[in-house]
């Protein structure tokens, strides 16, 4: 046989819309392969063939129980990172498209069988004290600021 590949590359493009209602945001509960849980913005992997403004509209309703209206386009966030799954690097490369969402409908709930397992709406002062996601502070940027190249500002690195 060839050679063993050593590094996986992986692409992953997804959608998600920032959600702010008054002075609250709608925020889902992610939870990770370990079972660690930490909010983030609903939203997700686009499926092969699938417009990111559908995405958006699906995952929300999926994660959160609302229906949402993409109203604008914030940005686009790009993030690398790697590691090592089963002998090998995986270099991983996601592209996040962040829209701006009015809910038109729904009812708020819980994702059943999914990525998530709980949808809440959040005042915005409570975000910081939040256990969440980078992403969060990512697309709370861009509605904030609405840079006009669409490019988010990554938050700097804590430890």
């Amino acid at each position: 046989m060839g050679k063993e590949l050593k590094e996986l590359r992986e692409l992953r493009v997804a959608a998600y819309a920032v959600c702010v209602r008054g002075d609250e945001v709608l925020l889902a509960r992610w939870v990770s392969r370990d079972g660690t849980r930490r909010w983030t913005l609903p939203g997700g992997g686009m499926d092969h063939g699938e417009d990111p403004y559908d995405t958006v509209i699906r995952e929300v309703e999926e994660e959160t129980g609302h229906t949402v209206e993409p109203v604008r386009l914030l940005g686009l966030d790009s993030m690398l990172r790697s590691s090592r799954e089963g002998g090998r690097t995986v270099d991983f490369h996601g592209v996040r498209v962040v829209y701006e969402g009015r809910i038109t409908g729904g009812t708020l709930r819980p994702e059943a069988d999914g990525s998530t397992d709980l949808a809440a709406w959040h005042r915005l002062d409570a975000v910081p004290g939040l256990d969440r996601v980078e992403l969060v502070d990512v697309g709370l940027d861009l509605w904030r600021r609405r840079p006009a190249d669409g490019r988010a500002e990554r938050p700097p690195a804590t430890s």
